[in-house]
């Protein structure tokens, strides 16, 4: 355990930190699956109204360094080629 004052505080900023993070990445994880779900249901519509959220919270997570910016890049991109693909057919 920290001794240190800055150092407890330090501590009590990366549990906050850990905490907001994890949340953020089960948003991400959830919403994927649910656009994947409705994708395989062939719901298509529903599944593009569900990309802007998608996009806007894989953009924030890439700014603030919760991922790398071509990882936000790339998991847009494959969702993205995912719907054309089954809406194309």
């Amino acid at each position: 355990m920290p001794i240190k004052k800055s150092a407890k505080k330090a501590l009590r900023q990366s549990l906050k930190r850990r905490a907001r993070n994890i949340e953020k990445k089960k948003k991400i994880k959830s919403l994927l699956r649910k656009i994947k779900k409705l994708v395989g249901e062939k719901k298509i519509e529903e599944a593009k109204n569900l990309l802007p959220q998608f996009y806007k919270l894989l953009d924030k997570a890439a700014k603030t360094g919760l991922m790398k910016k071509n990882t936000a890049a790339r998991k847009k991109s494959r969702i993205t080629k995912l719907i054309s693909k089954t809406s194309s057919q």
